[in-house]
């Protein structure tokens, strides 16, 4: 899925954390690899203690690797946090559309090679669900945790018609009525009493979008056109490993039926929406979001929260013979 905004200026969250900070801010270090040629960039959180697998976070659209600084004070308690600028996103290199997700899939597969981690809890939101889930598909041994936000099986049925004409609006200035249709489609507007910080984020969606400049625009185009260009889902075989498929209760990108017919479909996977919340419940309940990973990927207590609805659970791994 298209998941539009960074959201790298925080407001003011007005929900007290219910993960902890980390006693001492974790390190931080930049590192640029390349793949096939194209240069892009990731970002490390190294707390001094982790007391699980490394976690990767792989955003959506146009989400880039300091995307998920809020996210990663809370989420460096427990792990080193890996966020990522894949080629063709933020400010790493251009990327064709000719490279589809198993490119981006094999970039993620590099980086974790030159990072040395041989296994990882793996988050993917809306688009990096489905690199994630591809990346998984062809290197099993890599994951231990998947937790796939906002995903589902399908784009929308007029995704390829509404990118033609967001690309026709692009190269004629309509970028206002880019803006508008993006608030549109990823938020909840009809439920605005029951969405938190919906104006506000829906501003900042916005605005994000309207600032972007040429090399920005030009990648945010590229990207469309390859999401209808390549498979979005494949029906591979997944991992028989933990997973867990969420999203907002108010998701109307990714409705929440849809993102259960895709957990019914996975080897061991559980399905639960956050209450208050839409596609973009991450950036709306930052620090509920957080501690749902935080559990999750380290097997706490986590299929109780109050800020969740029960969990579906599944588990179609085969009978052993």
């Amino acid at each position: 899925m298209p998941e539009r905004p960074s959201f790298s200026s925080p407001d003011t969250d007005p929900v007290t954390p219910r993960v902890p900070h980390a006693r001492s801010e974790p390190r931080v270090t930049e590192r640029e690899l390349r793949y096939r040629g194209y240069r892009f960039t990731c970002r490390v959180a190294q707390p001094e203690h982790p007391t699980t697998e490394p976690l990767v976070i792989l955003g959506g659209s146009s989400q880039d690797r300091n995307s998920w600084v809020r996210h990663e004070r809370r989420l460096a308690e427990i792990a080193c946090v890996v966020t990522v600028d894949l080629p063709g996103y933020g400010d790493s290199d251009f990327l064709p559309v000719e490279h589809g997700m198993d490119f981006l899939a094999a970039a993620v597969h590099h980086m974790l090679a030159s990072l040395e981690m041989p296994r990882v809890n793996l988050v993917g939101a809306c688009f990096g669900g489905a690199i994630a889930m591809r990346l998984a598909q062809q290197h099993p041994s890599l994951i231990g945790r998947l937790l796939l936000v906002g995903m589902a099986r399908q784009l929308p049925r007029d995704y390829a018609e509404v990118v033609d004409r967001w690309r026709e609006q692009v190269k004629t200035g309509q970028l206002t009525d880019i803006a508008d249709e993006l608030v549109t489609r990823f938020t909840a507007a009809s439920g605005a009493e029951h969405v938190r910080r919906l104006s506000a984020v829906a501003r900042f969606l916005r605005r994000e979008f309207l600032d972007m400049d040429e090399d920005g625009l030009t990648k945010w185009v590229e990207h469309n056109e390859r999401l209808v260009a390549h498979d979005w889902y494949r029906t591979e075989p997944m991992p028989p490993v933990p997973t867990l498929v969420v999203t907002g209760e108010h998701d109307i990108l990714t409705p929440p039926e849809e993102s259960r017919a895709l957990a019914a479909g996975l080897p061991l996977a559980h399905f639960t929406t956050i209450r208050e919340a839409d596609h973009l419940a991450p950036v709306e309940r930052v620090a509920e979001f957080a501690e749902l990973v935080a559990r999750f990927c380290s097997e706490g207590q986590w299929h109780d929260l109050d800020f969740c609805h029960p969990v579906e659970s599944f588990d179609n791994r085969p009978v052993p013979a």
